[in-house]
């Protein structure tokens, strides 16, 4: 498998390729390349959403923007709140709060210069469980969509 010149693995050969690429593995979790941002000279810079098969595409908010917030396809939604209960909670009081056991959704970017001269910014989305038993679940339930296969 190529990699380019940080050493990260990469099965795109074009800075325009929107193809699932395997997950890279982090600790009790997983980055996962879902958004490319192209520069050019003197032009604004364009987004790429990367087909990939754990997270639902950005929604546009409005004609001036997306909402790239990091959200998970309903079937992988339905498994996680299976194993690991709803994601929002409610106290006695009624007040809502984060279910401590979800993973963590953060993004993550990198520049990239293309052998071509295109410059991008990558953008990736890293998935952190809170405890090594549910990252292994996970990891063993959904392993081919982490490994950019669809439908398994």
């Amino acid at each position: 498998m190529p990699h380019d010149d940080k050493g990260m693995m990469t099965c795109q050969s074009a800075a325009t390729a929107i193809h699932a690429v395997p997950a890279q593995w982090l600790e009790r979790g997983f980055r996962l390349l879902t958004l490319r941002e192209l520069h050019m000279e003197q032009e604004p810079p364009a987004f790429a959403w990367i087909e990939q098969h754990l997270l639902r595409s950005p929604q546009r908010l409005s004609r001036h923007g997306l909402s790239f917030a990091g959200t998970f396809l309903p079937e992988i939604m339905a498994w996680l709140s299976e194993h690991l209960g709803r994601p929002s909670l409610r106290e006695s009081t009624g007040q809502p709060y984060r279910n401590a056991l979800w993973p963590i959704l953060t993004w993550y970017s990198e520049d990239r210069l293309w052998p071509d001269g295109i410059h991008t910014i990558e953008w990736f989305v890293d998935v952190v469980f809170q405890d090594e038993p549910s990252w292994a679940a996970f990891r063993q339930r959904w392993h081919g969509r982490l490994m950019g296969k669809s439908g398994l």
